[in-house]
């Protein structure tokens, strides 16, 4: 009887063995709380720090976008500039050389004038310079024509100080004050630009108004 007692403590003690190697016994010391995920709480930071940089981004770009179109309008206004400057230069280089043929266009003017008028039985010597005299002048006035030199008469136009040259008043009843009656040398342009104002005879009236 006292060996079976034993055997059975034995055997309970091997039973109780048995249970502590298959499942160990966990203490509620030995549980730990789960630790949150790494980077999870930083992620709202990365999304509105690369806000940010995309905002600065942008401002950036509209910047030198605004730059740019500055730049490029101020190129374009260079351009028109030196395109307009270089059409002057063309146009008006000949200014001076132009100015001094018109000389010679007044010279002819004053040939012609220091002429007697055409009469029936005038000398044939004369008439055949008169013509060829005009048909030199016109001649010449067409060339000039070609290169932009024009000359106009301001005779019966009001007096413009921008374009006239007064040489002289003279009283009249049969012009308003200011007129042109007499012009000695007609206005010459250069492309539409003044060349050489006209010398002329402006009229006085008292009255202010012709007759």
């Amino acid at each position: 009887m006292t060996e079976n007692h034993e055997t059975g403590t034995a055997a309970e003690h091997a039973g109780s063995g048995q249970t502590e190697q298959g499942s160990p016994h966990v203490s509620h010391e030995d549980v730990q709380p789960e630790a949150p995920a790494a980077g999870a709480g930083s992620a709202d930071d990365v999304m509105s720090a690369a806000s940010a940089r995309i905002k600065e981004l942008e401002a950036q770009l509209a910047e030198e976008h605004d730059k740019w179109v500055r730049s490029e309008a101020e190129m374009q206004n260079l351009r028109a500039r030196t395109k307009r400057e270089l059409d002057d230069a063309r146009q008006y280089a000949v200014q001076k050389f132009a100015r001094d043929v018109v000389e010679a266009a007044e010279n002819l003017r004053r040939g012609l004038a220091s002429l007697p008028k055409p009469a029936e039985n005038e000398d044939g010597m004369i008439t055949k310079m008169r013509e060829g005299i005009e048909s030199t002048e016109r001649s010449f006035l067409s060339i000039l024509e070609r290169h932009g030199v024009i000359s106009h008469d301001p005779s019966g136009q009001a007096f413009d100080a921008n374009h006239h040259q007064a040489m002289a008043e003279q009283p009249s009843e049969e012009h308003a004050h200011g007129t042109v009656i007499q012009a000695w040398t007609p206005t010459w342009t250069l492309h539409g630009r003044l060349l050489k104002p006209a010398m002329v005879v402006v009229a006085k009236n008292e009255g202010g108004q012709a007759q």
